[in-house]
């Protein structure tokens, strides 16, 4: 016998399928939107991101690249695409925990 946890489909427990997860996903967002909380989270993360720094960090990012590109050559979408994945690599960990924090607590 194997020394993990094991669901009776005998994936170890923590390893779902994404169908599984996926659906998982959108039953804790429908519950997020349906309270409500889902819009006092972003108003958190918005809060919080102002407050690190971490919105005009990105601002100024953004107008470098148009200042280099020129503001004819860069489209808003060109912009987001290359700014994004930054956007999320540097969101601070204390951030990540406070909401992850506040989804867990909303869901108890």
């Amino acid at each position: 016998a194997s020394a993990s946890v094991r669901r009776m489909n005998d994936q170890p427990v923590g390893v779902g399928n994404d169908r599984t997860q996926q659906s998982l996903q959108e039953a804790i967002n429908q519950r997020l939107v349906e309270s409500g909380e889902r819009e006092r989270l972003k108003q958190l993360l918005r809060e919080r991101l102002i407050e690190c720094g971490w919105r005009d960090e990105l601002k100024e990012r953004c107008k470098r690249v148009v200042k280099e590109r020129g503001f004819e050559n860069v489209t808003a979408d060109e912009l987001a695409k290359e700014i994004a994945p930054l956007g999320r690599a540097t969101v601070p960990d204390a951030v990540k925990a406070e909401l992850l924090k506040n989804i867990r607590t909303f869901l108890k």
